[in-house]
């Protein structure tokens, strides 16, 4: 299949168009998503919609090889396992479609990356291997072409002073850091930035009592002096990321969708509005699978943006059974 292809996805038509070849050429060339089509006694032949689309549940990767492909993997990302499950595994073969993805999103969203000067405040990522979020912003950090970009571990005096030079030649500024690091640097120190956007990529990583969106981002914003907090959505087990502007309302890209599935019946949907799982369509997965239900809790809107609003726990999952494949 032409994988560049999906990048000129431009309406609903296109998109589906797009999905339901992507659904027939994993069925036929991913062994654990046939098998897992088969047990559900999908009729790919009659697939027309989204929704009838079967969603892999996101803990396959955690045990199996889920890959579409017959060629070697050119890099193997993992989660960082720190609640308490199995790694995720996502084996990628072609790293040049992750790069696209994740270039043409920020670029979709935020413009140029050559028009940021790059801060990485990402310690849980840099103190371990195999960080899909680390291969990206290390990418973004390079083709910013700035020369002060770059990643600070736990340096908050030396980001301090960084930030306050670029302040002062009126620096546009990205600074993409896990939630605990942005926490402990505001704790630090105070704020009042100007055209900088301030990113969080979630998680507490087991440093720090989790906090809801809303009192994260109050924090957020108080210490850093800044209106709006942005956040991005993504995973170990995606090529791509949405993006959220404020308020926790997050946007995909046109390659990208979310459906809401019925937390009692993981093969019926949810309504506009309403909450339930998580599933995404990821077609940058051409490679490994596409559609994935994730541990997520969310909702989404009319104009098809979503909010994330927690995660399942262990005696919420529905239909493990499937898990035996």
């Amino acid at each position: 299949m032409e994988q560049n292809s999906i990048f000129t996805i431009r309406n609903r038509e296109d998109f589906l168009a797009h999905a339901l070849r992507i659904f027939s050429f994993q069925y036929h060339n991913n062994v654990i998503y046939r098998s897992f089509c088969n047990h559900l006694g999908v009729d790919t032949g009659t697939v027309t919609k989204l929704e009838q689309i079967p969603f892999l549940p996101i803990e396959f990767f955690n045990s199996k090889k889920v890959v579409s492909s017959t060629g070697h993997e050119e890099i193997i990302f993992t989660s960082s396992g720190t609640t308490g499950s199995q790694t995720s595994k996502h084996f990628v073969t072609d790293l040049q479609v992750y790069e696209h993805s994740y270039l043409r999103a920020f670029t979709h969203f935020y413009g140029a990356i050559e028009d940021y000067c790059v801060l990485a405040l990402l310690p849980s990522y840099l103190e371990r291997t195999g960080s899909s979020l680390i291969y990206m912003v290390e990418d973004l950090i390079t083709k910013s072409q700035h020369s002060k970009s770059g990643f600070f571990l736990n340096e908050y005096d030396r980001l301090h002073q960084l930030i306050l030079e670029l302040q002062r030649t009126n620096t546009k500024l990205l600074i993409i850091g896990v939630s605990f690091a942005l926490l402990e640097f505001t704790e630090k120190y105070q704020l009042s930035l100007q055209n900088t956007i301030i990113m969080e990529t979630g998680g507490m990583k087991g440093r720090r009592k989790e906090l809801v969106r809303q009192e994260l981002h109050h924090l957020l914003k108080g210490g850093f002096g800044v209106s709006e907090i942005h956040s991005e959505y993504g995973m170990t087990e995606l090529l791509s990321q949405a993006y959220s502007k404020g308020e926790g309302i997050f946007h995909c890209p046109p390659w990208m969708q979310v459906l809401i599935r019925d937390t009692e019946d993981p093969l019926s949907y949810q309504k506009i509005g309403k909450n339930g799982g998580i599933n995404i369509i990821d077609l940058a997965n051409i490679n490994s699978c596409s559609f994935i239900a994730t541990q997520d809790l969310g909702k989404v809107n009319n104009d098809g943006s979503f909010e994330v609003i927690g995660r399942f726990d262990n005696s919420d999952i529905r239909g493990c059974n499937l898990m035996v494949l």
